[in-house]
């Protein structure tokens, strides 16, 4: 079970190990179902344009051949580099101003998933000094503003926060609401990033 809140329990493809099921329904809702239903149909009402993942496929990442494989030379091109690519493209783009960019994540791990991008170039966040405190603050507080902007009539609870290793280069900020309800939610991998340590919750 996902928690209190959301009674449903997610099953990942891994663990289907019967080949009749229906593998691609990753969560199966417990309790009375007609008024879970109805309240995660309320919940789900996207804000302002916003674009979700709605199938599996949208969450599928092109495999790597040949000339596209991982290389000592990280250039603009390789994958990990792909949020320097995204925060320039205004169709990703939900929020900006002098010093932040706010996008759609690419592969959600839930019904709201935003990232928070400095215009400045920080690696990650073990490049943050003291000089940035102010910035992270910003991020945290435009992180918040999303939220009321987007998801303020929903009832879905939020998290803030950093990967304490992440994947991909120039430090973000997840803004991601607790449902995990998205077809980009597909292993472990997935669950752990946003629900052990591993989070690193972002305070104001």
């Amino acid at each position: 079970m996902v928690n209190e809140l959301y009674p449903y329990i997610v099953e990942f493809e891994e663990e289907a190990k019967n080949p009749d099921l229906e593998t691609h329904r990753k969560r199966k809702r417990s309790g009375n179902s007609d008024s879970v239903e109805r309240d995660a149909a309320q919940e789900a009402e996207p804000g302002a344009g916003l674009e979700t993942a709605s199938s599996p496929s949208q969450c599928s990442v092109p495999p790597k051949k040949g000339k596209d494989a991982p290389t000592k030379k990280e250039s603009l091109g390789h994958w990990s580099q792909g949020l320097k690519i995204s925060m320039q493209d205004p169709k990703m783009q939900v929020y900006k101003d002098e010093q932040v960019v706010v996008i759609k994540d690419k592969y959600p791990k839930a019904r709201h998933h935003w990232l928070v991008l400095p215009w400045a170039s920080i690696s990650s966040l073990r490049a943050v000094t003291r000089e940035h405190l102010e910035l992270l603050k910003h991020m945290h507080t435009v992180g918040e503003k999303v939220i009321a902007d987007f998801a303020g009539s929903s009832k879905l609870r939020f998290r803030l926060g950093y990967h304490a290793i992440p994947s991909m280069s120039h430090v973000h900020l997840h803004v991601i609401s607790q449902d995990f309800d998205s077809p980009c939610l597909k292993n472990k991998k997935h669950w752990n990033s946003f629900n052990t340590e591993y989070f690193l919750e972002s305070q104001e």
